[in-house]
């Protein structure tokens, strides 16, 4: 038996800090949705939403943060690591002129959020992001992405009366082997293992394995983790990437240095927080 998958944009405009995003969602979804739907929504507009960010120009960047910045940044991850995870070159070359300064409160956000091991990757450490955010500001990872799943649904089943599945997704890249499924941050998620975001990433990219974007919390756990990690695929390729995938993406979607990108600048750009799956026969 073949499932055939139908993606819906549902396009929700940008959800700043105070956004009451469950009713954003309920009133998004509800000329669209169908019973059995799985309802997927952004990690990075859930936690926007709620606050769950830093203003990292008020940070006291430490000496390892520095040295991350200034030296294994744009020496290691420019040059060999960069090669050898078959980074593109014009990624590798953004590296290489990493930000020092800024690059350094970043990595001490990181260091103390999510461990050395997260911080020695390039971006997006244990769910630390700087994209689609104005000025200094980073997200952090949502701290219980099953809880908030299930919240949405029984919030989306009283008020729409339909039978329904909530995914949070994490743009970030999750990589597999058959049944083997290397995630880049520790999940709940049945069957996705993590040792680590810096090793996930460098094993994943030097074996060529399997990437997608990973689903971080599950109101219900129907699917095995492979359809789990194809479906979170479909939703974020289908969402988009608002201003940019990259801090670097966003400065050149404003042509501005992101300390000077604001609120409204981003709420300009169109913004998709929940795509709607639909599995047929």
């Amino acid at each position: 038996m073949t499932l055939k998958i139908k993606a819906i944009k549902i396009i929700t405009g940008y959800w700043k800090p105070g956004t009451d995003y469950l009713s954003e969602i309920a009133s998004k979804v509800a000329p669209l949705v169908q019973d059995g739907d799985i309802v997927t929504v952004s990690e990075k507009a859930i936690v926007t939403s709620k606050g769950l960010i830093i203003d990292e120009s008020r940070v006291q960047p430490s000496s390892l943060a520095k040295f991350l910045s200034k030296y294994w940044m744009r020496l290691a991850w420019g040059t060999p690591i960069g090669y050898l995870t078959r980074l593109k070159p014009r990624t590798r070359a953004r590296l290489r002129n990493y930000p020092i300064e800024a690059g350094a409160l970043h990595k001490q956000t990181v260091l103390r959020r999510v461990g050395f091991l997260q911080s020695l990757r390039h971006y997006s450490e244990g769910g630390i992001d700087a994209s689609n955010l104005p000025f200094f500001y980073v997200s952090l990872p949502l701290p219980n992405p099953e809880f908030e799943a299930e919240k949405i649904r029984q919030v989306l089943e009283k008020s729409l009366n339909k039978k329904l599945t909530v995914m949070i997704v994490d743009g970030d890249t999750t990589y597999s082997w058959r049944n083997l499924h290397l995630a880049p941050r520790r999940v709940n998620v049945p069957g996705l293992i993590h040792f680590g975001g810096f090793l996930t990433f460098v094993i994943g990219r030097m074996l060529n394995l399997k990437p997608r974007s990973t689903p971080i919390g599950l109101s219900r756990n129907l699917y095995n983790p492979d359809w789990c990690l194809t479906l979170a695929e479909i939703a974020h390729r289908v969402r988009g990437d608002g201003a940019g995938r990259t801090v670097w993406d966003m400065e050149e979607t404003f042509r501005s240095p992101s300390e000077s990108i604001t609120w409204e600048m981003m709420e300009r750009v169109e913004h998709a927080a929940v795509v709607l799956l639909r599995l047929s026969k």
